[in-house]
C-alpha cells in the first residue's frame, strides 16, 4: 500500500511534458480565437493603423 501511495505521488509531482502540452493548448485557443474573430481584428488594426497615419501628418 505504502508503495502505490510513494508511485501515485511520485506520477502527480513529475512535471516532464506538462510545460509543452500547455503551450500547445494555448497556441490552439488563440489560433481558434484568431480565426473566430478575424474580421473584428481586421478592422480594428486597420483602424489604428489610419489613425496613426493622420495623426502622424498633423504633426
Amino acid at each position: 500500500m505504502r508503495e502505490l501511495r510513494n508511485r501515485i505521488r511520485a506520477f502527480w509531482m513529475e512535471e516532464d511534458g506538462i510545460s509543452t502540452v500547455e503551450i500547445v493548448l494555448i497556441i490552439v485557443v488563440l489560433i481558434g480565437l484568431v480565426i473566430i474573430f478575424k474580421s473584428q481584428l481586421t478592422s480594428l488594426v486597420s483602424n489604428i493603423l489610419s489613425k496613426i497615419t493622420s495623426k502622424s501628418q498633423g504633426i
